[in-house]
């Protein structure tokens, strides 16, 4: 099969295309044809530095596909089934490949009405989203929700679901997206480029942070007390938990994990009409390389997908 790989860290140019022996499944694994994989920041993240694995890997986590074989015990798909995920996560998944075996409990099925290329976009920054927003948070109808950079992966999924759960949503992106963010359901979309948030808003319940730096200190200032922010740029990030102790707030760092449930739920939101994926470009798997070059340039909306 076609995959990609490196052999080292760096920019956009070390991913190569190769040919690799096409995987077997595993106990409770299945193995899935992929039909679209979609690119996220720790993409780049893993490629440059080695990220949580400290070494080169095949990147990618998020799938759409078809089951075509199951291993020994993996009871919840049969071959034909089409399922969309993020396998493995924190762990190294290699989705950057026609074929991908994953536990079988790391995906869910396909909603029918959202295409592979939409489905490929959902896993990573929809539970990323979710998890935050639902089981770090508790978001509740009613209160008030900052999405920092509204418009991107993790953020246009983010408001929608804050939404669909009955938030106020708030969110920050450059004025030309500013359409496209209130047209996800955001009450108020912020341009940070020529506003600031910390001065502008005050006793919001939660704050969603997937930027860092001094972001988070600022968000801090717009939290009610006990309010919480959720941080997901970087673990250095953990200190702002004692400043936010220090005043009366609260705040996490948090890691997305495989979720079955979560993509379950996502799938439910997605079938309902409370959720959509937009897909801003769609790439060969071979072009993998200039979409990490387009990603992270930090000016698309919602996805980048790759199809083998």
């Amino acid at each position: 099969m076609r995959a990609i790989e490196q052999d080292r860290f760096g920019g956009p140019e070390v991913l190569k295309l190769v040919e690799v022996d096409r995987p077997e499944p595993g106990p409770a694994e299945v193995l899935v044809r992929v039909h679209a994989i979609g690119v996220n920041p720790t993409d780049f993240w893993h490629r440059a530095t080695g990220g949580l694995a400290g070494r080169p890997v095949r990147l990618g986590w998020d799938l759409s596909g078809v089951v075509e074989a199951v291993g020994a015990g993996a009871a919840l798909f049969s071959p034909g089934d089409e399922v969309f995920g993020m396998p493995r996560q924190p762990h190294p998944a290699g989705t950057y490949a026609e074929y991908v075996t994953a536990p079988s409990r790391h995906l869910a099925r396909k909603p029918a009405g959202l295409s592979h290329v939409e489905a490929a976009g959902l896993g990573l920054a929809g539970l990323t989203a979710w998890q935050a927003l639902v089981d770090v948070a508790d978001l509740r109808p009613g209160q008030r929700v900052l999405v920092h950079a509204a418009a991107g992966g993790v953020g246009h999924l983010a408001v929608q679901i804050a939404r669909a759960r009955g938030a106020y949503v708030i969110g920050t992106a450059r004025a030309p997206k500013h359409e496209f963010v209130a047209g996800l359901g955001a009450d108020e979309v912020i341009d940070y480029t020529s506003t600031d948030f910390a001065d502008r808003l005050r006793d919001l319940d939660v704050v969603l942070d997937p930027i860092g730096g001094d972001y988070g200190p600022r968000s801090l200032r717009t939290l009610r007390p006990d309010g919480i922010l959720v941080a997901l740029a970087s673990p250095a990030e953990a200190y702002l938990a004692e400043e936010a102790a220090r005043q009366g707030r609260r705040a996490r760092f948090m890691i997305v994990e495989a979720d079955r449930a979560g993509l379950r739920s996502l799938a439910g939101l997605v079938e309902a009409g409370q959720l959509r994926v937009e897909v801003e470009l769609i790439l060969r798997l071979e072009e993998a390389a200039r979409a990490h070059e387009i990603g992270q340039s930090g000016r698309t909306k919602g996805k980048i997908v790759l199809t083998p």
